[in-house]
């Protein structure tokens, strides 16, 4: 009977399921306690996903301390927002324990990074059959928010007499039709510090005519607002702003506004630009358009031109607003022929190469030049190039920022499309 026990075979299978039965509901219980970590991490990995784009959000308290920022550098304002939007969104429970997490948020250049990771254990339950309490999970989240460029506009306003024209060709009829010798151009004369009360400046006041640069001094004003609306912080945007001076017979620059992100400040000071003095008819031959001395003085005040990654490393641009016709002494450098040294040419693109060269970038507001068919001067020297000015202040500009308005457009929404065009045209990353 001893014999017949030993070998007898039939309830080895019992024994084998029993042996077996631990390390089966082992391996079951831990698949169940993997698929509950996993639902966790998936919570947490939720959270934090949450938190970094919280970080970097376009509106955020990071976002706009960066754009505030002049170098780079750890955003303290963006990690503590992150920090509580994770736990607010964490679910925190007893089903697991937050063991780390912590958030980074960095400005480097234009770009805002928020980097979040986390760890935390998920207790098991059959998992504890083979020795494992707890099961480990973490994560890593990572937004990227690129902020935008930094820029100085140093606007360049042409104020010279031939900015006197009536802005529309009505305007112009109405001057030709109430001036004695036919004469299109409100010419504005002050002498010794008196204002010629009978000057065609006042004429055309009298008239109800709107020379040019009224029109570009209310577009300018204007400018300030669309400016405004667009900008991301109030120190993103910076304006200045020239005219060709005052009076012909000072010849520097004169400084409207100097340069600063008081934009309300720019807006009241360019609402009063006004038209170049003259001490009367003829004065110095009538050179008043020097386009090579006004782009190089201003190229001298506008400083290095930056990459627009920071409020202290801004890109430099020059808006220069103009009918782009040149009238200077230039007796040996003229493009067209002279009069004792006089020159009448269309802008001569050398000065706007030189600015280029040294990075800034040139956006050209080009108010169309108007024929003057009655006038003789007109059709005797500036007749012959006029097609060739707008060719000649495209050549100015850089790629894609020149914009040319005519007598029935208007300059104020010409000024601010040419604006837009600059803020939305991509940056190129040094």
């Amino acid at each position: 009977m001893l014999g017949r026990f030993f070998r007898d075979r039939s309830g080895n299978f019992g024994v084998m399921t029993a042996l077996m039965l631990v390390p089966v509901i082992g391996v079951a219980g831990f698949a169940i306690d993997i698929s509950n970590a996993l639902m966790v991490r998936s919570t947490l990995q939720a959270a934090a996903d949450a938190a970094a784009i919280a970080a970097v959000a376009e509106t955020s308290a990071g976002v706009m301390q960066a754009m505030q920022m002049k170098s780079d550098g750890q955003l303290s304002a963006a990690i503590e927002d992150a920090k509580k939007v994770f736990i607010g969104h964490a679910k925190m429970s007893e089903e697991y324990e937050l063991k780390n997490f912590d958030v980074d948020v960095v400005k480097t250049g234009t770009q805002v990074k928020a980097i979040f990771t986390f760890d935390a254990t998920v207790p098991t339950s059959l998992a504890r059959i083979l020795g494992q309490s707890d099961v480990t999970v973490g994560g890593r989240a990572e937004a990227v928010f690129q902020t935008d460029t930094f820029r100085d506009f140093y606007l360049l306003l042409d104020n010279t007499p031939s900015m006197g024209v009536g802005a529309t060709p009505a305007d112009v009829t109405k001057m030709v039709d109430n001036t004695r010798d036919k004469c299109a151009f409100a010419c504005h004369i002050v002498k010794d510090g008196v204002e010629d009360k009978n000057s065609y400046y006042y004429l055309a006041k009298r008239l109800g005519v709107t020379i040019r640069i009224d029109v570009v001094a209310k577009a300018t004003a204007a400018l300030m607002e669309t400016a405004k609306s667009s900008r991301k912080s109030s120190n993103q945007y910076r304006m200045a702003v020239y005219t060709f001076g005052e009076k012909a017979e000072d010849t520097k620059l004169l400084q409207v506004a100097s340069l600063t992100d008081n934009l309300d400040q720019v807006k009241a000071s360019a609402s009063g630009i006004g038209l170049m003095s003259i001490p009367y008819q003829g004065y110095d031959n009538d050179q008043q358009t020097d386009f090579d001395r006004a782009l190089k003085n201003i190229g001298e005040l506008m400083g290095t031109a930056g990459t627009g990654s920071s409020a202290g490393n801004p890109e430099k641009i020059l808006f220069f607003v103009s009918d782009g016709v040149g009238d200077a002494y230039k007796p040996s450098s003229c493009t067209k022929k002279t009069t004792n040294g006089r020159c009448q040419e269309p802008i001569d693109t050398t000065q706007c190469e030189a600015l280029k060269s040294k990075g800034y970038r040139i956006a050209v507001l080009y108010t169309t030049y108007l024929p003057l068919p009655t006038n003789d001067w007109y059709n005797k020297w500036i007749s012959p190039f006029q097609s060739q000015i707008p060719t000649r202040m495209q050549s100015c500009a850089s790629p894609g920022l020149f914009f040319e308005v005519s007598p029935s457009q208007g300059i104020t929404e010409a000024m601010n499309a040419l604006f837009l065009k600059i803020v939305t045209t991509p940056r190129l990353a040094s």
